[in-house]
């Protein structure tokens, strides 16, 4: 049966200088890194539930290398050997590669390639490459993020989720935005159909035919949308989209619209229009932060399912394309079930923005 007890951790001046320099590094080896903070916080006193809240880990990750470090002291807290051919490359030189990968670029490129990389540290471009799989290194890629600057983001965040996961009774909560400028393209040949072996091919230039602009409006309970396509996105048409949505919910529910902060939603002629039809309720998303309104879900699958490799040669073959979608959508609706709650997501966001002022952004 374990020890319920936590194991007590006492360093020597050696063990702790080698810690505290283990923790301290600002980016790479993060992992490293982590362990280190968990065995100093651990030879603190704290309890491993104090160190988990703390570091934003779990209770099993504290207890598995505080145990580690207590029966193999340093070595522990390094990755086991695997089983296979004996390695040929040290660790010295498995460290340089991800030091360099994470704290240089080279003179000629913003970032490493398998080539340069090898020239750089003497080892071969396989080498390079199972060093990067091995730590999950993947220098060619880049992904986007932007955190909101929004000075109610978390009562709006709160708001937002609370509708998601406790719909109010004698309501409807619908799930509103515009996806502008839909073009209606069509390819300069035909074509040509998939084979066994070859995939569907598309020339990569195109004849433009028009743009449209997709009002839609999200049931998050029923997964059903009411969509309506105009050529232009202004507070007019928005205007018109309200007036389409009052006419197909029914009298006797509140309508609560989730919807970002576009200028076109706050105009005077839309804040009369509201004044005049007091069931309507609107609930703002925080700036920057589309993610939380379920109907750009919903957007994503119409441009993954329909628009990405439609060909249109009219804005009018494109509207009827889009129409149908929505009317085939409609006859088998599947609502997207949020999940997270609001507090969820503002610790995941905080531990986020920790991470990166700790690694020195």
């Amino acid at each position: 049966m374990p020890n319920p007890v936590a194991v007590r951790i006492e360093l020597d001046a050696a063990e702790r200088e080698q810690l505290e320099s283990w923790a301290r590094r600002p980016k790479s080896a993060q992992a490293l890194a982590l362990r280190s903070r968990i065995v100093l916080r651990a030879a603190e006193g704290l309890t491993n539930t104090e160190v988990a809240e703390e570091l934003g880990v779990s209770h099993t990750t504290v207890r598995k290398w505080r145990n580690r470090f207590a029966q193999q002291r340093l070595d522990g807290l390094t990755d086991e050997p695997r089983p296979g051919r004996p390695r040929t490359i040290a660790d010295a030189k498995v460290e340089e590669v991800i030091v360099k990968t994470l704290e240089s670029a080279p003179r000629d490129a913003t970032h490493w390639s398998t080539r340069s990389m090898a020239r750089e540290v003497g080892l071969t471009q396989t080498a390079v490459s199972r060093i990067w799989r091995a730590f999950g290194l993947q220098p060619h890629r880049q992904e986007r993020w932007k955190l909101s600057k929004d000075p109610f983001f978390i009562d709006k965040v709160r708001d937002v989720v609370g509708l998601y996961l406790a719909p109010p009774e004698r309501a409807v909560v619908l799930c509103v935005d515009e996806k502008s400028q839909i073009q209606a393209l069509d390819r300069t040949a035909p074509i040509l159909p998939m084979l066994p072996g070859t995939p569907q091919r598309a020339t990569h230039d195109y004849k433009r035919a028009g743009t449209s602009s997709l009002y839609a409006a999200l049931d998050i309970t029923t997964g059903k949308v009411i969509g309506a396509l105009h050529q232009r996105h202004r507070a007019i048409e928005f205007k018109k989209f309200l007036q389409t949505i009052d006419r197909q919910v029914p009298d006797d529910l509140v309508v609560h619209l989730v919807l970002d902060n576009s200028s076109t939603h706050k105009t005077p002629a839309i804040q009369r229009w509201l004044a005049a039809h007091p069931r309507f309720v609107l609930h703002f998303t925080p700036t920057s932060s589309s993610w939380l309104n379920l109907v750009e879900r919903w957007f994503a699958e119409l441009t993954t399912k329909k628009l990405r490799r439609g060909t249109h040669r009219s804005v009018t073959a494109l509207n009827a394309d889009i129409r149908a979608w929505i009317e085939t959508w409609n006859t088998d609706p599947k609502p997207f079930v949020w999940t997270k709650t609001a507090d969820q997501i503002l610790d995941s966001i905080a531990r986020y923005c920790k991470r990166i002022n700790d690694s020195g952004h």
